[in-house]
């Protein structure tokens, strides 16, 4: 049986490409909503599940890794710190911010 192999794209991880992608999994799933609590357990999972399957259909040989806080907009703001270590040749990282009135 013979074996196929993909041909992958070897110019690097492209950030912008990845960032389009996720938002609009992101505006799909949230555009129009507004935070419920009740609803967190569906949203993430979904935001982070078509990300996924859109990520891997561009046919690169990477290794996603996709993460979804979702929090309620209020007066104190929201933060969160990450800490990566990996070859900067090859590897890279896009953040999604997005937000709507809640």
């Amino acid at each position: 049986m013979e074996e196929k192999h993909r041909h992958y794209d070897r110019v690097g991880f492209n950030a912008d490409e990845a960032h389009n992608i996720v938002k609009e999994c992101i505006d799909g799933i949230l555009g129009g909503e507004e935070y419920n609590q009740i609803n967190i357990n569906q949203w993430t999972p979904s935001i982070v599940d078509q990300s996924l399957v859109h990520l891997v259909k561009l046919g690169k040989a990477y290794k996603y890794i996709v993460t979804c806080p979702v929090a309620q907009r209020s007066r104190y703001g929201f933060h969160m710190a990450r800490s990566r270590f990996w070859d900067t040749s090859s590897d890279g990282t896009c953040t999604v911010s997005w937000e709507n009135q809640t």
